[in-house]
């Protein structure tokens, strides 16, 4: 009697700069670019931080009959703390327009959701969790909760769930499930979440023996550099982002940890499977897309990790804070993420 065959194994990218497939997770895609019909941006646009700050501005443009608290700077100029503060007690007329900015905003979340669901590229999916920066302060929050409840009053079948980490942490815990194997022996790595306005590098404890989702991982210790201030071309900002991961390397044998001689770096764009950057790289300090080639450059910099020289990855930033929510998703064969920052990123995964 023949035997029956087995299944082709599945690949295992974990280690791989723009990895698709993880063990019982395949990453679908990301950046989905949806064109808006009525204007030449995207879809996605109108729910991006910068589309909640432009109905800000619209609503004391038009619904304030007095003096506006926020004064007569426009409100992409303001803090999130300054606008939060106009909410909760700015006055009546001032809250409310606040109000009605929050509710056009979930509007068209709902709508961009509803559009995302409508492409074959999402079709099936049913949850979404949402992070970003946005989420995080009291005006998006209330932003977010109203959204979820509108959705679940359009019966879409999707549901939103809010991010549960800090969004900075996020995007270096996500990096947990990408570590290739051979290194879940060690107790951390280091990883980088690079946005366009800052640059977060830490030390991620995985404890995948424990979770091999990721899920029970902790970022120890963190440096932030808020980039956009200093304005550094882009050798100064790999010099830079290289001499934190450093510092965190030798904090790590200070805490007599086990690092792994892994580097994951959670950036904008369009990763390509070689490490470079295609697209998508506008915000961050200098031409960062290729032929500059990120990991090769920041390497060159990097101090030996328990004697080697560490491997530098690559992924997309929206994959990678995705992925932190990996042990919340196991009840779901399709989810997706979107991270509302400057624009608004998104991912979609299977579980197999």
């Amino acid at each position: 009697m023949a035997r029956p065959r087995r299944a082709p194994a599945r690949p295992d990218d974990r280690g791989r700069h723009a990895a698709v497939h993880l063990p019982g997770l395949d990453i679908d895609g990301y950046s989905l670019s949806v064109p808006d019909p009525q204007g030449d941006r995207f879809i996605g646009d109108r729910a991006s931080q910068t589309a909640f700050r432009g109905l800000v501005d619209a609503a004391r443009e038009h619904h304030l009959t007095a003096k506006d608290p926020l004064g007569r700077k426009p409100s992409r100029a303001l803090k999130k703390e300054h606008i939060d503060l106009v909410l909760v007690g700015g006055g009546l007329d001032a809250s409310h327009a606040m109000h009605l900015a929050v509710e056009e905003y979930a509007r068209q979340l709902c709508y961009v959701v509803q559009v995302f669901m409508a492409r074959p590229e999402w079709r099936g999916v049913e949850r979404i969790v949402i992070g970003g920066g946005f989420p995080e302060h009291q005006t998006g929050g209330l932003a977010m909760r109203r959204a979820i409840r509108l959705l679940e009053l359009a019966d879409t079948g999707v549901g939103l769930l809010p991010l549960r980490h800090d969004p900075d942490e996020g995007g270096l815990l996500g990096w947990s499930p990408l570590l290739p194997q051979e290194l879940h022996g060690h107790d951390a790595f280091l990883a980088v979440d690079i946005g366009g306005t800052k640059l977060r590098c830490g030390i991620v404890r995985h404890r995948l023996r424990r979770d091999p989702t990721g899920g029970h991982g902790q970022v120890l210790e963190s440096m932030v550099w808020r980039h956009k201030s200093d304005r550094p071309n882009r050798e100064a900002a790999v010099r830079r982002m290289a001499a934190m991961l450093n510092g965190l390397a030798a904090m790590a044998r200070t805490l007599g940890l086990k690092l792994a001689p892994f580097v994951g770096i959670a950036c904008p764009g369009t990763i390509e499977p070689d490490g470079s950057i295609s697209a998508g790289a506008q915000n961050l300090p200098g031409d960062w897309e290729r032929p500059f080639h990120l990991p090769d450059a920041l390497a060159a910099y990097l101090e030996p990790v328990g004697g080697r020289a560490p491997a530098v990855v690559m992924h997309n930033d929206a994959v990678v804070q995705g992925l932190s929510e990996l042990d919340r998703m196991h009840d779901v064969r399709r989810w997706g993420v979107l991270t509302i920052g400057t624009g608004l990123g998104n991912a979609t995964y299977t579980t197999r």
